[in-house]
């Protein structure tokens, strides 16, 4: 059995159908990226998985068991960073290490906040609210939020969309290594365990879904839309971005999700 099953799902919106039929099944330790045009309904997709909504018709499973709604067994990073204008950077990490983590004492949650906001490169900014910072900042914010509190499954809304390309690319590296256990540390082993993450994401960025994933969910247009073809990413773990760009299963595996996207699921005109 896959570790999370999405099986005939449907969304209705009223009248309108923004999801049909859909189904994939993603396994433990998995990396799988949803990608597709705007409004074909990655992100209702992802609230649904996260037990914010529920599906009009079919259902998700996770271990087995039917998702009635949000828990800390999903770690969530949307796009409109849902950060509490009143706290500090620190403050919004810390409320939800505080509520996932109560078993442990004060100073390893401490430790733990700590940690995730010096990988996202925000410990200096940690007594600023979030009308202090920029979006990349809040982004990050509401990552190593997400991180610390050590969910079964990740899921990402174009988590790095906010955020410059190098630090875009510093962030995606280090998620591989919070992801792979053998790449880092030992207090984040410790933490993570030794099991690999599953991580849903959602992008626009096909380099990025190539350079982090396992397989990529390739989405057709709404109305009605549903999951068109799931492409395998073959290249070898760990990846080297540079080197990567230079193997011919990159480059034929960006051929065929570009000819998915632009000519069998072409964004029709409005």
């Amino acid at each position: 059995m896959a570790f999370l099953t999405i099986s005939g799902v449907h969304k209705c919106f009223g009248s309108y159908t923004a999801l049909e039929n859909v189904n994939l099944n993603v396994q433990q330790g998995e990396v799988v990226a949803l990608i597709g045009h705007s409004g074909c309904g990655k992100s209702t997709l992802l609230s649904m998985i996260a037990g914010l909504s529920r599906p009009t018709q079919g259902e998700i499973l996770l271990e087995g068991r039917p998702l009635k709604g949000p828990g800390p067994d999903r770690g969530v990073v949307f796009q409109n960073y849902s950060l509490l204008p009143w706290l500090s950077v620190y403050q919004n990490v810390k409320v939800a290490v505080d509520s996932v983590h109560r078993e442990l004492p004060e100073g390893d949650r401490t430790r733990l906040i700590e940690k995730f906001l010096q990988i996202v490169g925000l410990w200096e900014h940690r007594y600023k609210r979030p009308g202090e910072i920029s979006g990349g900042m809040k982004q990050r914010t509401a990552l190593a939020r997400a991180l610390a509190t050590n969910p079964k499954v990740l899921l990402l809304d174009e988590p790095f969309g906010a955020l410059d390309a190098l630090t875009r690319a510093t962030l995606q590296d280090e998620l591989l290594k919070l992801w792979d256990s053998t790449l880092g540390d030992s207090y984040l082993r410790a933490i993570w365990g030794e099991e690999r993450k599953t991580i849903l994401l959602v992008t626009h960025d096909i380099e990025e879904a190539i350079y982090l994933c396992d397989r990529i969910a390739v989405m057709s247009n709404g109305p009605a839309a549903t999951i068109g073809k799931v492409v395998e990413v073959t290249l070898p773990r760990p990846r080297d971005r540079r080197q990567m760009l230079e193997k011919r299963a990159y480059v034929e595996i960006k051929e065929e999700l570009l000819h998915l996207l632009t000519v069998v699921y072409a964004k029709r005109a409005a």
